[in-house]
């Protein structure tokens, strides 16, 4: 499922690239590296599930609230729950 989950993350991130402004840019590729790292570690505890990924992604998210301005944090986070909505959409 991760192989999807991927798949449909190049996906966005080529539409968001070829159609998107700066923000959409910047938070694509903010979120493009916490992602990496999130998939990394649910294939290393043999997750897959969408609960599993979006309980590592509001951890990384977290964090992200700490390091970004008001602002780009609401981005990253309206960002990841326009992808969040393209993945649960996989069957």
């Amino acid at each position: 499922m991760l192989e999807k989950y991927d798949a449909a993350l190049e996906g966005w991130i080529e539409h968001t690239v070829a159609n998107g402004d700066d923000d959409a840019l910047f938070a694509s590729g903010y979120l493009q590296g916490h992602i990496a790292v999130v998939f990394s570690q649910l294939e290393q505890e043999q997750l897959s599930g969408i609960e599993a990924l979006d309980d590592k992604m509001v951890d990384c998210l977290a964090l992200a609230n700490d390091e970004l301005e008001q602002a780009d944090f609401e981005l990253v986070q309206n960002a990841w729950q326009q992808l969040r909505q393209i993945i649960s959409d996989i069957k």
